[in-house]
């Protein structure tokens, strides 16, 4: 596990630079590194379905999810998205103390490779749709807080799960 950079550190708000090699043994570690640092989180606070490699310090385009079963995405790039909109409550790894509600695309399709190096294209709708599109953006240096609909949505963690989390 490594440490998940927060809100205010410059880096998060740096471009990432697209992997050249995606056998390399620096991607086999940084999946490694994603892999338990997601997991250390998802153990302890519940919250962290994805996370992308700049939230660790590394300007790199790489993302690793887990859902329902572990994935790396390297390059990933969104390639098509719907006009149909869905309002969303987000939160990130890097300032989990706060809530808000976001606007994002309803259905993208995600062109992509794998570790090593095979390219596929998934097409995501619903909660995997506003994921990627979350991750994405952090390769960018987009943070999910500059997509705010409504300040007033903004709340802390607490009033978040007090009002709309189940179980």
């Amino acid at each position: 596990m490594v440490d998940v950079l927060q809100l205010g550190n410059p880096v998060l708000r740096e471009k990432s630079t697209p992997v050249e090699d995606q056998a390399s043994e620096e991607i086999g570690k940084l999946r490694d590194d994603l892999a338990d640092t997601l997991r250390f989180w998802r153990e302890t606070t519940s919250y962290g379905r994805g996370i992308a490699a700049p939230q660790i310090g590394v300007l790199k385009r790489v993302v690793f999810i887990n859902i329902d079963k572990p994935w790396l995405l390297v390059n990933p790039e969104i390639v098509e998205m719907s006009d149909e909109k869905m309002i969303i409550y987000d939160s990130c790894l890097s300032y989990l103390c706060i809530f808000f509600q976001v606007s994002r695309s309803r259905r993208i399709k995600v062109s992509y490779q794998e570790q090593g190096g095979t390219k596929k294209v998934i097409e995501a709708e619903g909660g995997l749709s506003e994921l990627l599109q979350h991750e994405i953006d952090d390769l960018d240096g987009i943070l999910a807080i500059d997509r705010v609909v409504d300040i007033k949505s903004i709340c802390t963690r607490r009033e978040y799960e007090r009002r709309y989390r189940k179980g």
